[in-house]
């Protein structure tokens, strides 16, 4: 109970003080955050981008061997039905002695890039890698190219085998394996 001045039960000024600063405050905070949310909510993607932030391709038609290059969120992405000789070519490399051993495989809760853990599926042979070099950003070339029987960038020369493991050139990365999921013959990304 607050006290009072005097015998009639008026409120000293101190507490009317205390109130009159609590109130203040209470409505610049109010103020402030009306002001600063619509700032902060702009910020938000619109429907438009959410829109394209995932993508389904059909893979189904892709044969042992062959190659798609499809676009997403504006930059290219490989996706390529690996051949048996492929995936035995790779099957028993060691991802250690290679200048980048990360999977870079989101999809993926393995700790090397061997041939498991660059693949979007495991159980499946298809491999799903981002387009742009790891060096400058340029698009390697695809189909067998390169001394690796996968990506060339010839930019700067550097080399990347059939799971798009840099093996010879200045890249520092391997291509990395964007978020995806295979569902029966489609292809899910984003």
């Amino acid at each position: 109970m607050a006290q009072t001045d005097d015998n009639h039960g008026h409120v000293k000024d101190e507490d009317r003080r205390d109130i009159l600063f609590l109130a203040t405050g209470a409505t610049a905070a109010v103020g402030v955050a009306s002001a600063v949310w619509p700032l902060i909510d702009q910020m938000n993607a619109s429907a438009s981008v959410l829109a394209l932030s995932t993508m389904q391709v059909d893979v189904g038609g892709l044969e042992p061997g062959q190659e798609m290059t499809v676009s997403f969120l504006k930059a290219p992405v490989f996706i390529r039905r690996m051949t048996e000789e492929d995936m035995a070519a790779v099957a028993d490399e060691d991802p250690s002695s290679m200048p980048d051993p990360d999977p870079r495989n989101p999809n993926a809760a393995g700790d090397a890039a061997t041939l498991q853990d660059r693949l979007v599926d495991p159980a499946r042979d298809i491999i799903v890698l981002s387009g742009v070099c790891t060096h400058l950003g340029c698009v390697p070339l695809g189909d067998g190219a390169g001394d690796f029987n996968g990506w060339f960038c010839p930019c700067h020369g550097s080399h990347y085998d059939a799971l798009g493991r840099i093996r010879q050139g200045p890249a520092p990365q391997n291509l990395p394996v964007p978020v995806a999921s295979l569902d029966g013959d489609t292809l899910t990304l984003g």
